[in-house]
C-alpha cells in the first residue's frame, strides 16, 4: 500500500452514511471494511476487488465484533480508521415506550459501538496510530421532539467519546464526534425508524403531528450523504482533527443556537451558580 493509502473498517455499511462513506474511502484509494448484518447486501451494494472485505457483523455481538476485527486485520495488516456507523432511531414519547424496547435501542447504539470499538482500540494502539469516528447526530447534543429515547443513546455516544479521545491520544488515536443534521438516506424510512409500542390518549395529537413532520422530511432532507462521506475521508487525513464535527447546514443553524442558549442561561444563572461554593476563609492573623 501506498504510505497514505488507509484501511477503513465500517459499521452499518449496507447502505445510507456507511455505504457512501465506504464509496468515499474507496474513491480515495483507500481499502475497506465494510460490515452489515446481512453480508450479501453488503457484498451487492459495492464493487467487487481486493480492496474491499464484506463482513457480516451485529454490532451488539461483541464477540462477532472481534471476530471481524481479526478477520480485516488479517486480510490488510491494520486499521488506520473506525467508523462507527450501525445504529437505528427509537421514537416516540418516553412513556409509550417499553423498558425492553429502550434496552434494544441502547444494545444497538450505544454498546454496539463501544463493542467494536473495544475490539479495535488494540490494533490502533499496536500500531501507534488511527482515527475513530463515532456517528453521533445532532440529536446527542440538544433534544427533540418525540426522540428522547434516541437522543440519550447519542447523548452516551458523546459523552463516552469526549473521554475516550482523551484517553487514546497518548497512542496517536485521534477520535471525531460526527453530528449529522437531517441527511436523505433512508433513517426516515419505516425500514430504519421505529415508533412507540403502546399508545397513551394524552400523547395522540402531539405524538401523530411529529410523526407528520418527520415522515414529510423523508427524502427530502438537504444533507447528501455522498458529500459527507467525502468530507470525512478528507478529516481522516488532517493532522489536527475535530473533536466534534457538523455536518449539514441545518446541524450548523441547529447547534449554533443551542450553544447560543445555553451560554446565555449560563450567565443569567451564574450568580446563583457560584452562591454554591464555600465562602473563603479569612486567613488567620
Amino acid at each position: 500500500m501506498a504510505d497514505d493509502t488507509k484501511v477503513w473498517f465500517i459499521t452499518g455499511a449496507s447502505r445510507g452514511m456507511g455505504l457512501e462513506i465506504a464509496k468515499a474511502a474507496l474513491a480515495a484509494g483507500d481499502r475497506v471494511v465494510a460490515t452489515g448484518r446481512d453480508v450479501g447486501t453488503v457484498e451487492a451494494a459495492l464493487p467487487k476487488g481486493d480492496d474491499v472485505l464484506a463482513l457480516a457483523l451485529d454490532v451488539t455481538d461483541a464477540g462477532r465484533a472481534e471476530v471481524a476485527v481479526g478477520e480485516a486485520v488479517e486480510r490488510f495488516g491494520r486499521i488506520d480508521v473506525l467508523v462507527n456507523n450501525a445504529g437505528y432511531g427509537q421514537l416516540g414519547v418516553f412513556e409509550e415506550i417499553e423498558a425492553k424496547t429502550i434496552a434494544r435501542q441502547f444494545d444497538t447504539n450505544v454498546h454496539g459501538l463501544m463493542h467494536v470499538t473495544r475490539a479495535v482500540l488494540p490494533v490502533m494502539r499496536a500500531q501507534k496510530g488511527g482515527h475513530v469516528f463515532n456517528i453521533s447526530s445532532v440529536g446527542g447534543a440538544l433534544g427533540f421532539d418525540i426522540a428522547g429515547i434516541y437522543c440519550a443513546t447519542k447523548f452516551a455516544v458523546e459523552g463516552f467519546s469526549e473521554c475516550l479521545a482523551l484517553e487514546v491520544k497518548p497512542f496517536g488515536i485521534g477520535v471525531t464526534i460526527v453530528e449529522p443534521g437531517f441527511f436523505r438516506t433512508d433513517f426516515l424510512h419505516d425500514s430504519s425508524i421505529r415508533f412507540s409500542d403502546k399508545q397513551i390518549p394524552d400523547y395522540a395529537e402531539y405524538g401523530a403531528a411529529t410523526k407528520s413532520f418527520y415522515g414529510s422530511q423523508n427524502q427530502v432532507q438537504a444533507g447528501d450523504p455522498a458529500r459527507l462521506g467525502t468530507a470525512l475521508v478528507r478529516i481522516s487525513r488532517e493532522a489536527e482533527p475535530p473533536l466534534r464535527l457538523a455536518m449539514g447546514s441545518d446541524a450548523v443553524q441547529f447547534l449554533g443556537q443551542a450553544y447560543e442558549a445555553r451560554q446565555a442561561e449560563l450567565a443569567r444563572w451564574t450568580d446563583l451558580s457560584r452562591s454554591t461554593d464555600f465562602e473563603a476563609e479569612t486567613a488567620a492573623e
